[in-house]
């Protein structure tokens, strides 16, 4: 690959400036010295989920020694980290890697199409720093935009939503003029979301409620490591490592015993709820119909989230909903929740590659038609890779990773002096399920249509499982009989 053409043709364009945008960047200036590479992000700050969300309490759902980088240590105490602890992390990462001069903000992208003849994509992109439409072209794109849309949560229609007379919000919509000291609120939804921000409104909130369809699995983690205080003391990235393998392994055995033997965990997660909420109905407002990791496990650091309804300063209600009215939202058991403001916390919207149209020869994409190789490449799209990290594990273990075979798939590219390189399905290939079927959550299954195929055999599959993508991804072949380059 040429790394400068006369009329300026990138080798490579990330797309998005969040966890996976900023692990490719790193990867590309580490691993791909000679490629001419930007991260175009659409909104004026990095971060993607930690910079958008602000709702109270906002903090991560997976440990930060697994959520962190592979390459930049996670050396603070805290087991789960606040909204702002991870900004700061992150910018740190930018600063010490030197990545900010690659960074371009306010850089909305619309369509990304592919050109057969000159192997060459070109991006139509709205440049909202100077309110004019450009155009870049470059040989090959990494996707990093995320999974969900910032443009709307999931909004279910509620009856009577008209009439209630205090304040709706979804939680994507959150803003710092919400005021809900003394208030009355009741939350719809039990998801992670509703278990983060719950036990911080509380502290203010004359009372939350919080209504759900039905219970989902919490665990109580604790906030801080210990033992990190020691290790730190004798080396911080030896101490990040060691917490980081730990943990690794830990969360692949608790989610291999749970596919082996759901009943045995379940009973385990609950037994641990009971000790939580000993005099609290158990079997109605925390068992699930589902088995553990069908959907995530929610995680309550320093059991906060138990504490507020063993304080009465939390409800929890398990019944689906009538309709709002005037005064808060009628359940459909004739019992009135009194708010004087309802949080929909009722999950996001799905999309693929941020809402960005990809076209091929003029051809626009239907993702849905194609096999997903590897969990990163897809069947119908030449020289592109989409970050999407674990449902079952942090996010990050998989963006380094396809990070890093980005890096490896472009230097090879170089090397042999191919200008493409498309993922072939064998004939013989089987369509078994969705990209994500093994999960149950609503934002999954709403977003069915919309999802890539998996096959019936390696590396058509997706694993969900960082050490078996160690080697396949890390180790395996770049060049092997499912990919066609030219």
């Amino acid at each position: 690959m040429n790394t400068q053409a006369q009329n300026k043709i990138y080798d490579t364009i990330v797309i998005g400036a969040g966890i996976s945008g900023l692990s490719a960047a790193y990867h590309l200036k580490k691993y791909s010295p000679k490629a001419v590479f930007l991260v175009l992000e659409g909104r004026n700050n990095f971060g993607g989920t930690w910079d958008f969300f602000k709702y109270p309490g906002i903090r991560s759902d997976s440990d930060m020694h697994t959520l962190g980088f592979s390459f930049k240590p996670w050396n603070s105490r805290k087991f789960i980290a606040d909204g702002p602890a991870i900004m700061d992390y992150l910018d740190e990462a930018i600063q010490e890697n030197n990545l900010e001069d690659f960074i371009k903000f306010n850089m909305h992208i619309e369509s990304a199409s592919w050109d057969s003849g000159d192997s060459i994509w070109e991006l139509s992109i709205n440049n909202k720093n100077l309110n004019r439409i450009e155009k870049i072209k470059t040989r090959f794109i990494q996707m990093c935009a995320g999974y969900y849309s910032y443009k709307s949560g999931h909004k279910p229609t509620f009856k009577g939503s008209e009439d209630f007379e205090g304040q709706i919000i979804h939680p994507q919509e959150w803003n710092s003029t919400i005021n809900y000291d003394d208030k009355k609120v009741a939350v719809i939804g039990s998801g992670a979301t509703a278990v983060t921000l719950i036990p911080e409104i509380a502290k203010k909130a004359s009372h939350v409620t919080m209504i759900q369809r039905s219970p989902t699995y919490i665990a109580s983690v604790p906030s801080k490591y210990k033992i990190l205080h020691l290790l730190n003391y004798i080396s911080p990235k030896l101490g990040y490592k060691v917490i980081r393998f730990t943990n690794i392994l830990r969360q692949r055995r608790i989610y291999r015993r749970a596919k082996r033997s759901p009943e045995l965990i379940k009973d385990y997660l609950l037994s641990l709820v009971r000790k939580e909420l000993p005099d609290f109905d158990i079997e109605k407002h925390f068992t699930p119909s589902y088995n553990p990791w069908e959907q995530r496990l929610c995680l309550a650091p320093d059991s906060d989230f138990f504490e507020s309804i063993n304080q009465k300063r939390v409800s929890v209600e398990t019944e689906t909903i009538d309709s709002f009215s005037e005064k808060g939202v009628q359940l459909n058991s004739g019992k009135l929740i009194e708010a004087d403001i309802i949080i929909t916390a009722t999950g996001i919207t799905l999309q693929n590659f941020g809402g960005i149209k990809i076209l091929v020869d003029g051809k626009e994409i239907d993702i849905s038609k194609s096999f997903i190789y590897k969990s990163m490449m897809y069947t119908q799209i030449p020289n592109f890779i989409n970050t999407f990290g674990y449902i079952n594990a942090s996010w990050t273990l998989k963006a380094d990773l396809t990070s890093k075979y980005a890096s490896r798939l472009i230097n090879f590219m170089e090397d042999n002096n191919y200008s493409k390189c498309l993922p072939k399905a064998p004939d013989d290939l089987e369509e078994t399920k969705g990209f994500l079927d093994d999960f149950s959550s609503g934002y999954v299954r709403r977003s069915a249509a919309i999802s890539v195929k998996q096959g019936n055999k390696k590396p058509w599959i997706n694993n969900q499982n960082y050490i078996k993508d160690i080697f396949e991804i890390n180790y395996g072949k770049i060049k092997d009989d499912s990919v066609r380059f030219s």
